[in-house]
């Protein structure tokens, strides 16, 4: 469902005043309104479309929708993947699109250099004398560093994400196999596909989850799960962080089911001081940052213009998201 015939079309845009420059340049209908402060919701009376993003306010967005919602708005696109940071409400507008694919390659190349510093801990190998360096040659044939060709990796979740991940896994000569909720074939070449989530955890070395958060997958990796991981498993949440129970993944480390977990995500974010996964040691913690490398900014931009062009043309819109699943 593209725009109706029209002289005008009025953008909300919270990215700043160069990005509503590039929008603006799309068409002469168009009439861009730069408002970074605003929340996503409190200017949307004044718009035909909304651009906005989880930071947009939205974690202080009433539970019920303000009155007179969803307005003159016709659409809505998320500069995000996934929208369990928007209230239900959001989804009363007549279309709503996701940057589904935009933050792909970042998040695929922190995942591979998460694995590679699983594999190869340079910080714990660098040497700082002469004396230390012989005592780390001596040490590299008693306890060489690994490789990840040979090693096998787990998907759960197979989006442009899981693709992303997997491509590169290949390159390395990973062995690779994904889980995800259709049965359909994975259509990756190299690419195996799990029959289940026990069937995978128990033969994968590293496990990724790159699915999205609906009820249904919350806590989708328990105490339950875990106990069929084959042991010494790395886990690799760059997903959302509600996907771990994250009871389970400490008594899991600590009883050495798991031999490492790598983080990006948590529940909530950020966690309470003092809690134990800050500080546990076969816990890499980062917060929410595998998205931010490369020109984000201007990939998220870019998504937004390709729908923007396709509205204007009547075209039906990519990455539409489904307000029964949730993603």
């Amino acid at each position: 469902m593209g725009a109706p015939n029209s002289d005008r079309l009025v953008v909300l845009n919270p990215l700043g005043e160069a990005v509503g420059e590039r929008i603006a340049a799309v068409d002469p209908r168009l009439v861009v309104i730069n408002d970074r402060e605003a929340p996503g919701w409190a200017r949307a009376h004044e718009a035909d479309v909304l651009l906005t993003a989880p930071g947009h306010g939205w974690r202080q967005a009433p539970a019920q929708a303000p009155s007179g919602w969803p307005g003159t708005l016709r659409w809505v696109h998320t500069a995000s993947v996934g929208v369990d940071f928007f209230p239900p409400w959001l989804l009363q507008v007549p279309q709503v699109s996701c940057a589904r694919g935009v933050a792909a390659t970042p998040i695929a190349d922190y995942v591979l250099s998460a694995l590679l510093a699983h594999n190869q801990p340079w910080a714990e190998r660098r040497v700082n004398s002469p004396e230390a360096w012989r005592r780390e040659f001596e040490r590299a044939e008693a306890q060489p560093l690994r490789l990840l060709a040979g090693q096998h990796l787990g998907l759960l979740g197979f989006g442009a994400i899981g693709q992303a991940v997997a491509r590169r896994a290949l390159a390395f000569g990973m062995q690779v196999t994904a889980l995800r909720r259709s049965a359909a074939p994975l259509g990756e070449p190299g690419v195996a596909q799990a029959r289940s989530l026990p069937e995978l955890l128990a033969q994968v070395d590293h496990l990724v989850l790159a699915l999205p958060i609906t009820a249904e997958s919350r806590h989708v990796i328990n105490a339950e799960a875990l106990a069929h991981a084959r042991p010494g498993l790395h886990l690799v949440n760059i997903a959302r962080g509600a996907l771990v129970d994250q009871e389970a993944l400490l008594q899991a480390l600590d009883s050495g089911r798991l031999g490492a977990a790598t983080l990006d995500v948590t529940d909530p974010e950020p966690l309470p001081a003092g809690h134990p996964l800050y500080t546990h040691p076969r816990v890499r913690l980062t917060p929410h940052i595998s998205w931010a490398a490369g020109e984000v900014q201007t990939a998220t931009a870019d998504k937004f213009i390709d729908q923007l062009q396709r509205y204007l043309k009547g075209e039906p819109l990519a990455d539409l998201v489904d307000a029964q699943r949730g993603y």
